[in-house]
């Protein structure tokens, strides 16, 4: 609470009609209210690029490998709009992650600057296969 008391001047103030009063500090000064409707405008392969990167900070507990390296992203499309579709897999349908994993991708890239949205498309088709792991990650994982 504040050392201030409400005086009536306050009360005038905040009582004013709605064409003279000014907007209330609560409307306009909310770090979430402007997170969620102002987006600074981006060059859309830049920020592909700022998504895949945070891309490759998600890893699968299992395996000490990031989702991207492992193959597990099938595609990322970012709109004119600045929302981004994830679409990934998983290394299986029965994965311990599966109810976790798309949700953490989903807000770290929310969380990347210029996003608007981002929405994760679990897809199975086509089936994931070691074979779409990258040569580094083969390489990690003695695959070779």
């Amino acid at each position: 609470m504040s050392d201030h008391p409400i005086s009536k001047n306050d009360e005038v103030e905040r009582t004013r009609s709605s064409d003279e009063a000014a907007p209330t500090p609560a409307a306009d000064e909310s770090p979430c209210a402007q997170k969620e409707n102002v987006v600074e405008p981006r060059d859309i392969e830049e920020l592909k690029q700022d998504v895949v990167a945070v891309l490759q900070t998600v890893y699968d507990p299992e395996i000490p490998v990031n989702i991207q390296e492992l193959g597990m992203i099938y595609d990322v499309t970012v709109s004119p709009e600045q929302d981004v579709l994830i679409q990934m897999t998983l290394t299986s349908p029965a994965c311990p992650v599966a109810g976790s994993l798309p949700g953490e991708v989903e807000m770290k890239v929310a969380g990347v600057q210029g996003v608007r949205q981002a929405k994760v498309e679990l897809v199975w088709d086509p089936p994931w296969t070691p074979d779409m792991m990258s040569e580094a990650a083969k390489l990690r994982l003695n695959m070779f």
